[in-house]
């Protein structure tokens, strides 16, 4: 379940001088823009195809672009998903619960989101080096710090265990517990040296891999949506 924290302007200017900050009031996802500008990975904006002027109703471009997206960042991210979440638990203490690649404006990082207690802490570490970027706390105050600690109690798998079985399958772009607490089943996403993106269920307690088939189902869904809205 990954959770977009959002943060006071003082969280950013913690980053800027690698500490933590607590949140006071909710400003804005600053955390992960802040640590990806001192990321050692800057990717390369290309927006040749931003610039296209057509109405087709054509998707195969943006799947092309994506996994031209994919592929960059899969080449450049040289620190897996199972490390940037030691790297995390190195620096702070708790329980991972996600992990996530994210592209801000070109720069890279690792968003490793930990628990302990009923405070979130959202670490950012360089996909290049493994360095811990910044981070910052915030108290949980919906409930997720609850139900996420149900769902993993009792679990032989953790996130960096996933994350590794997954690898199997492709380089790991993100894993993540899944949203309802229920499905005893880490979530883990996957890209080919191509780009090409798939979706995996990693079991909490035999560490199995298997395919995610929810996704594909509700693509499916969304397609056949999209058909009936023209008619």
């Amino acid at each position: 379940m990954k959770r977009n924290i959002v943060i006071a302007t003082v969280a950013a200017l913690a980053l800027a001088g690698g500490g933590t900050a607590t949140a006071l009031a909710a400003s804005g996802d600053d955390d992960s823009s802040a640590a990806a500008k001192k990321s050692s990975v800057q990717l390369k904006d290309d927006n040749r195809d931003n610039d296209r002027d057509d109405d087709r109703d054509d998707d195969r471009y943006d799947d092309r672009d994506d996994a031209k997206e994919n592929t960059a960042e899969v080449k450049a991210a040289k620190v897996t998903a199972a490390d940037a979440i030691d790297a995390a638990l190195a620096k702070h203490s708790g329980t991972a619960v996600s992990a996530e690649l994210d592209d801000e404006d070109g720069g890279l990082v690792w968003d490793v989101d930990l628990l302990k207690g009923d405070a979130w802490t959202s670490v950012q570490v360089d996909p290049g080096t493994g360095k811990v970027l910044g981070s910052h706390t915030e108290q949980d105050d919906d409930g997720d710090a609850k139900r996420v600690a149900a769902a993993l109690k009792g679990a032989s798998v953790n996130a960096a265990d996933a994350a590794k079985a997954a690898g199997a399958k492709g380089t790991v772009t993100s894993v993540d517990l899944d949203d309802d607490g229920t499905a005893k089943a880490w979530e883990a996403e996957t890209a080919s040296g191509k780009g090409a993106e798939s979706d995996w269920k990693v079991d909490l307690q035999s560490g199995k891999v298997s395919a995610d088939k929810s996704d594909s189902h509700d693509d499916s869904d969304d397609n056949d949506s999209d058909d009936g809205s023209d008619d």
